[in-house]
């Protein structure tokens, strides 16, 4: 192999099937010629002979990569995240000049993105993170992607991308989202999303066998139901898909052969981190965390099986049962990407990244994982308003939580009472609960914090900050 110099517009870095896809993808489209390497030669001879009609410009030795590209530069690096990550940056750099891009295609996190792009910014180079959804179909059919960096960089990366993004009514799901680890955090958020939408549709399943009585096969005939409706969207689809899955081996549905322990590549958490360190309540993303994370401990659910004499016996519900958690799953999915809209506002002004949400929630509806048709009533809704309260004020999903809330309560209150677990669905209805209170007992906390702490409080009746004497004659002094 050997490269040609100056002819390739973009290149890609890391060729496992993310990136290969992601090549092949590039490659495909009108306009680009593709420069691979690989740190395994062996790995871009394969991907070159497996597809030679991409064309593909290949490297086998990183300054023969960087000789093949034109100016400026341009390369998207899709390899692991963390150290891996930095030493493809730091071959790149030294190698690049002022006003070349370097691209981090992967899971990073956006505060690794935003040291990485200070650092080159110094030295005269172009750093972007890029969150990239749908997969590895997306990376080969059309991804949503979401660009941070510079406008100088977007400007050179933004058309790429366009190439090879999904499109939905004609329009490419990219939008340079933000300055530097924009585009990284609103993929945390995306990736948060996705945890509680997975979370709520596996209580919704849970619910419809154990309670509900319906077989697995039942079961995927409601949630294709579904997906012709308000619900519509990917991982509805693919629920239906999964569940009407045969194990070739037993014959019995692939969903009882699979061990009941979910895994997380950690986005999830970050969520949750980042979330509390904001002061954004996202208590639907925590608890689909939580779940997965009880989920991997098969010893503590061992012990408790054990200890356990009695479990309460599913109650009797009728034929509306259905109806009933399909309502609890498409309010408590509003109250999920409600709580996810909330971090993204909070992290841009904690960051100082002007991100149009409307245009977020525009380039979620296709490619990415929790592509799903009511991120048009969101999209529509931040036109409308870019920085509402909370989404639920919007009239459209202020009316579906009304319509469907006291279904939402049924199916809580029959959670409980037969011994099923849906924290995601409780979870959501008490933070609804908790916006729409009156008075919350956080009055009494921060009481309780005065006295032991004197962390004083706020009065209704007048301005200022008080402190009661506790230890003393309990008189109140402004504090």
């Amino acid at each position: 192999m050997s490269s040609t110099t100056g002819t390739a517009n973009i290149g890609v870095v890391g060729l496992a099937v993310m990136g290969a896809n992601l090549a092949r993808n590039l490659a495909g489209r009108e306009g680009n010629t593709v420069a691979v390497f690989n740190r395994s030669p062996e790995r871009t001879r394969r991907l070159v002979q497996e597809h030679p009609e991409a064309g593909f410009v290949a490297s086998e030795d990183l300054d023969d990569f960087v000789a093949s590209l034109s100016r400026p530069r341009t390369a998207i690096i899709m390899v692991q995240a963390g150290k891996g990550t930095d030493a493809v940056i730091d071959g790149l750099a030294e190698r690049f000049e002022a006003g070349d891009i370097i691209v981090d295609g992967g899971n990073a996190n956006f505060e690794d993105t935003m040291r990485r792009e200070r650092a080159l910014r110094e030295r005269g180079l172009n750093f972007v993170g890029v969150g990239i959804s749908g997969g590895e179909e997306g990376a080969l059919r059309g991804p949503s992607i979401m660009p941070g960096g510079s406008e100088e960089a977007y400007a050179t990366l933004g058309p790429i991308l366009e190439t090879i993004a999904a499109r939905v009514d004609d329009e490419p799901c990219v939008t340079h989202v933000g300055t530097d680890g924009a585009g990284h955090f609103v993929k945390m958020i995306h990736n948060g999303i996705e945890y509680a939408d997975m979370q709520l549709i596996g209580e919704s399943y849970d619910l419809l066998r154990r309670v509900g009585g319906h077989d697995v096969d039942a079961i995927a005939d409601v949630f294709g139901a579904w997906n012709d409706g308000d619900l519509q969207s990917y991982l509805i689809e693919i629920t239906g898909e999964v569940l009407r899955q045969r194990d070739a081996t037993t014959g019995e549905p692939l969903v009882d052969v699979i061990v009941d322990q979910a895994g997380s590549k950690g986005t999830g958490v970050w969520t949750v981190q980042n979330a509390v360190g904001l002061g954004i309540p996202v208590g639907g993303i925590a608890e689909a965390v939580f779940a997965r994370a009880v989920s991997s401990k098969p010893e503590q659910r061992e012990a408790v099986r054990r200890a356990v004499t009695s479990r309460p016996d599913p109650v009797a519900v009728g034929e509306g049962f259905e109806d009933d958690v399909r309502a609890a799953l498409y309010a408590s999915k509003v109250v999920a990407y409600a709580q996810g809209f909330d971090a993204i506002i909070a992290g841009a002004e904690q960051y100082g990244w002007d991100i149009d949400l409307s245009e977020i929630a525009r380039i979620w509806r296709g490619g990415c994982i929790i592509r799903a048709r009511f991120l048009n009533r969101i999209m529509d809704a931040y036109r409308r308003d870019t920085r509402p309260a909370t989404l639920l004020e919007d009239p459209y999903f202020a009316d579906v939580v009304a319509q469907g809330e006291a279904a939402w309560r049924r199916v809580v209150v029959v959670a409980a009472q037969s011994g099923v677990p849906a924290p995601g669905f409780s979870s959501a209805l008490a933070y609804y609960d908790a916006l729409a209170s009156e008075r919350l007992p956080a009055a009494l906390t921060q009481g309780l914090r005065d006295f032991f702490g004197a962390h004083t409080y706020r009065r209704t009746d007048r301005e200022g900050t008080f402190h009661t004497l506790w230890s003393g004659d309990r008189s109140e002094v402004e504090a």
